[in-house]
């Protein structure tokens, strides 16, 4: 059975571009044995992040999220049975939200910035749709 969980959480310290190739490497190495695709978005202080797979792998993945030091304030956005996976492209994409355009985030949400402990689930789902139509997902850091 294959599941979609969706979390938000802030970093627990400033982030800088070394950390988050450190999560995104430690994703593109551990993933693939664990059957796990997905996207990591972050804005500011915030990630927003989709993990697809198993559900025990998925459920094991987030749970040592939750213990890692690095983010705090961690929330379930979404977590859902699928029948097929929407980012099976990817062992872990990823967007910097910072160049995507405000447009795109006032969408979904009040204000042109990313908060995704006030949006909905279904508008969290179809910005990040969004992102992977428009092409603003990529396998490498910029």
């Amino acid at each position: 059975m294959l599941v979609r969980c969706v979390y938000a959480s802030r970093a627990s310290t400033d982030l800088s571009p070394a950390m988050i190739e450190d999560i995104l490497e430690r994703s593109r190495v551990n993933n693939p044995a664990q059957g796990i695709t997905g996207i990591l978005c972050h804005s500011g202080d915030v990630f927003i992040q989709v993990l697809e797979g198993g559900r025990d792998e998925v459920c094991e993945l987030y749970n040592a999220i939750v213990r890692d030091q690095r983010h705090a304030h961690v929330r379930i956005l979404v977590f859902e049975e699928i029948r097929e996976r929407k980012f099976c492209n990817w062992t872990m994409g990823h967007v910097d939200l910072a160049r995507v355009n405000p447009g795109l985030l006032l969408k979904y949400h009040k204000h042109p910035v990313l908060d995704p402990f006030t949006t909905s689930g279904v508008a969290l789902m179809a910005l990040l749709d969004e992102l992977v139509a428009t092409a603003a997902v990529h396998t490498r850091m910029a």
